[in-house]
């Protein structure tokens, strides 16, 4: 999922990936992930205010793959599973998820399950919006989650031959079956990201129009109709139809889109915040001093870098290659983290996370993450020996409601330095605005990202990003021999297997630089004098639905 402070389309013949991992959640002291404030919980669950960023488009499940927007729908909507603060799955919509051949599966969910406005959840609410989901002429973000099943490819071809898949079947109103194109062993384990949950029969009358005032069948729902601010804020109330294991704790829940990072930390220190899912860089000298045990500073599955496209003038082909690379070694990464961050980013080895099983700090070609000047230099003359840099400016597009300046300028000036190029940022005023441009190929230059992952595996980090035609494939990167081993990966159901097949997979990826790997991100945040429960998952989201007000 592209992440506002560092989620995708189609993939092309690639899917799948390990079993399933669970993570050890952290915590304890001020460094801890949860905690309460000041006071026991109250008769009530209080009024709860929280930090977001501005939707890219309209809260359609399918068609959604940035944060913001993700933990929208998170509330918002239940899958068949979700996702405990550890990462480990829970059922929540589904009874049971069957299957002796990891292909064919049978998935059964709860009888009288109900969507906020009382229509039923059904076996066919699933499958038709898997269905809608996946049909190319619908032009989905996440139509790519959809690949394993059998069928996808008729209903992606242009035109489709198909309109719904083959693989997809309703047996009664309670069950549904779902045949893969191959065994795919992590299948269950997807099953709680947004893109698998139901709509409502009411949704496909006007799509957009129901994505503005979304119902689902989460523990929140829309306060009222026109809750949705936009650029301001959206807010929740609870959903009384909602009987699972997320049921809202809390008497509302507001979503307050801050212009900075700095304009929030500044509203939690003066108690209009509730809690806070990011520390700006101007306060981490001094947030655990500010805010004590109700500080937060924990590990989490997320990757940030940024991304040189494809078709960029300078570097294409080998050419390209080796200027990617000279870029690569001329930035300090330790000293940025150290001295923008305080230590709460740590110095990228890979491009997954150390927090996600089957992680390798040691695999070949990561050198290229080390800080080296002469060897910088060494490679951009190499690259200008192929031909001579255009003498443009290298820019790095960033958001501003992000709190990225610090580090895009720290970067620049180290390239500039180093290589005798003028290289600066590009400010976006939101995160909304740069990846529409984004997904649109209308952005000029680099650009920064970041991946939040939306099941704890590897090949989350690999898949969405670099596969070939991948809805989050910013950069159009295209390798056949990488994409061959994901699908290699894909079909391995031993999960050691599978994941060192995966870190073969990113030597490719370190000699072709797709994108620059940074940091990985710590959940770096913090809660008022007056939360209770607050506790930061394995992806860095605060469970919304758990806090309470004294």
């Amino acid at each position: 999922m592209q992440s506002p402070f560092s989620r995708r389309n189609g993939l092309k013949g690639v899917l799948g990936i390990a079993a399933l991992t669970t993570l050890a959640a952290c915590g304890g002291g001020d460094d801890g992930g949860s905690g309460s404030g000041e006071g026991g919980s109250g008769d009530s669950g209080g009024d709860v205010v929280v930090n977001g960023t501005e939707p890219q488009n309209p809260l359609v499940p399918t068609n959604t793959n940035e944060v913001g927007g993700g933990r929208l729908l998170d509330s918002l909507w239940a899958g068949l599973v979700y996702y405990k603060a550890d990462g480990s799955p829970e059922m929540d919509v589904a009874e049971s998820i069957e299957s002796t051949d990891a292909q064919n599966y049978t998935i059964k969910i709860k009888s009288d399950q109900t969507f906020s406005d009382g229509t039923p959840v059904t076996a066919k609410s699933f499958v038709d919006a898997w269905n809608y989901g996946a049909l190319g002429t619908n032009a989905q973000l996440s139509s790519y989650f959809f690949e394993p099943i059998e069928g996808y490819e008729a209903v992606q071809a242009e035109p489709p031959t198909a309109q719904t898949m083959s693989g997809l079947a309703v047996v009664d109103d309670t069950t549904f079956t779902v045949k893969l194109v191959q065994p795919e062993s992590d299948f269950r384990l997807r099953l709680g990201y947004s893109a698998f949950y139901p709509l409502p029969e009411s949704a496909y009358s006007d799509i957009a129009a129901y994505g503005e005032n979304p119902i689902g069948n989460g523990p929140y729902k829309l306060r009222e109709q026109g809750a949705w601010q936009h650029n301001v804020r959206i807010d929740f109330v609870p959903n009384e139809t909602y009987g699972g294991p997320r049921e809202a704790q809390n008497d509302s829940l507001a979503f307050i889109f801050y212009e900075t990072y700095d304009a929030a930390y500044s509203a939690l220190q003066g108690g209009d915040l509730d809690v806070l899912d990011n520390i700006p860089s101007s306060a981490l000298l001094t947030y655990r001093d500010d805010l004590g045990d109700r500080a937060v500073n924990q590990p989490a599955a997320i990757f940030q870098s940024f991304c040189i496209p494809e078709g960029l003038a300078g570097f294409g082909g080998e050419e390209g290659k080796l200027r990617r690379q000279a870029l690569s070694y001329a930035f300090d990464r330790a000293a940025v983290c150290k001295a923008i961050f305080n230590d709460t980013r740590t110095p990228a080895k890979d491009f997954t996370s150390p927090v996600i099983a089957g992680y390798s700090e040691t695999i070949p070609g990561n050198e290229v993450l080390s800080y080296d000047e002469a060897q910088a230099k060494q490679l951009w003359d190499q690259a200008n020996a192929i031909a001579p840099w255009n003498g443009s400016t290298f820019t790095i597009a960033y958001n501003t409601d992000g709190d990225h300046q610090a580090w895009v300028d720290a970067v620049t000036a180290s390239i500039r330095q180093v290589l005798g190029i003028q290289a600066e940022g590009r400010p976006y005023p939101t995160f909304s605005q740069i990846r529409t441009e984004i997904t649109n190929r209308t952005i000029e230059g680099a650009f920064r990202t970041g991946w939040q992952a939306d099941y704890p595996a590897l090949y989350n980090f690999l898949a969405p990003l670099y596969a070939t035609g991948a809805g989050s494939n910013d950069g159009d990167y295209s390798n056949p021999q990488f994409d061959a081993l994901l699908q290699q990966a894909a079909g391995t159901t031993d999960e050691d297997q599978s994941n060192a097949i995966l870190q073969q997979a990113q030597t490719i990826l370190f000699s072709d630089l797709p994108v620059l790997p940074l940091w990985y991100a710590n959940a770096s945040g913090g809660f008022g004098e007056q939360a209770n429960d607050v506790e930061f998952g394995w992806n860095s989201v605060p469970l919304y639905y758990q806090i309470t007000k004294s």
